[in-house]
């Protein structure tokens, strides 16, 4: 199979879909790789470590998918990508469909098949091509959130970690998931104090006797949101629901309530947002003030540091990257059901119901279009 790695488009993403290393074993298993020019530049992936992994470097994003039957990718298509899938082309990457209709019904009408990485499953119920993305971002979200308290970004001007004889920072974070787990541990990490929100008694359970009394866990209520969200000086959005829009768990009028110069982080923006305040922001323009309260909400994170970033993912999506091209598309997704998860888009038919729902699309069962 002939597989493509174009070079990402969106603000400020240096991520890349394939490093070298990833290549050669691509190359290793019989396949050809086409790789565009300077793709991986920004990271220290030359082209000249991509003709030794056996790929053959082109100069645009045209050659790149005019050539491939398999485009391996970070970020969703954008507008000037669109018209280079073709029918039955295979696009595998990060879609993020739920919250967007319009690109939904484009990706819909190229004929292509779409799988996203981050509703692919695995035997523990986890989405693992999701996770070390999630794992960034968790991260990240402390980071970024300590750095907009600070007065000149627009914070009240706290240190988390505080200092001896003034209280530190309070640190609201709303799911208990990967994100929520990563963020905490970093809050915990600059001595703040933390407090992690979720429905699951047993996601609780399991983060209590993992940090013990040094994390605060709270059964997830409109209550108790409210009350927490209203206190505290960083509150992370760390809410998933896999494939779907995420649910809308802090209201505007939460946000009013809000201490002036306290700091919103909504890591679930790629699914919508989980604060109803909460727009698409990019890494040149990350943050915006509503109702006094600070919102960083930028839709690829993990971008800002994306050697560490694209590594990660690589060891994630390889398995499945070399599936696909070793069986074929149905193939690979008669034989695994985790990765038969991820297919949300096949030659004109919305296959993942969850998207199908959020954006108003008829559904067809993923084994339907696959037979079809």
């Amino acid at each position: 199979m002939k597989i493509g790695v174009p070079k990402e488009i969106k603000n400020q993403e240096y991520r890349v879909g394939m490093t070298p290393t990833s290549v050669r074993e691509l190359v290793l298993h019989g396949h050809d790789v086409v790789v565009q020019s300077d793709c991986g530049h920004a990271i220290g992936l030359e082209d000249s470590d991509y003709r030794t992994a056996g790929a053959t470097v082109v100069e645009t994003a045209e050659d790149v998918f005019t050539a491939a039957d398999l485009i391996v990718k970070v970020k969703e298509p954008l507008a000037q990508e669109m018209p280079l899938l073709r029918e039955g082309q295979v696009l595998f990457t990060y879609l993020h469909l739920a919250p967007d209709p319009d690109l939904t019904r484009k990706l819909r009408d190229t004929g292509c098949i779409a799988v996203a990485y981050e509703t692919v499953t695995d035997n523990r119920g986890g989405l693992p091509l999701l996770a070390p993305m999630s794992e960034v971002a968790g991260r990240m979200a402390i980071q970024a959130g300590a750095h907009c308290l600070e007065l000149r970004q627009g914070g009240r001007g706290t240190l988390l970690s505080g200092v001896p004889g003034v209280p530190v920072g309070k640190v609201c974070v709303l799911g208990g998931g990967v994100v929520g787990t990563n963020s905490a541990r970093m809050a915990m990490g600059l001595e703040a104090s933390v407090t992690v929100v979720d429905i699951s008694l047993s996601r609780l359970y399991d983060l209590d006797l993992q940090f013990g009394p040094t994390l605060n866990t709270i059964y997830s209520t409109r209550d108790a949101v409210e009350q927490l969200v209203t206190e505290a000086d960083l509150v992370v959005g760390a809410v998933l629901v896999p494939g779907a829009a995420a649910p809308k768990l802090v209201t505007e009028d939460m946000v009013r309530g809000m201490k002036r110069g306290s700091v919103i982080v909504d890591v679930a923006i790629d699914q919508g947002g989980c604060m109803e305040t909460s727009r698409p922001t990019t890494h040149t323009e990350p943050t915006y003030v509503e109702h006094g309260v600070v919102h960083y909400c930028v839709t690829n994170m993990p971008g800002a540091v994306a050697r560490t970033s694209t590594f990660a993912l690589n060891n994630a999506t390889l398995p499945f990257i070399v599936s696909l091209a070793d069986k074929g598309v149905k193939g690979a997704m008669e034989e695994d059901a985790h990765l038969l998860n991820g297919l949300n888009v096949f030659k004109g038919c919305i296959t993942y119901e969850a998207v199908a729902r959020d954006t108003g699309e008829e559904f067809v069962a993923p084994l339907d279009a696959l037979a079809a």
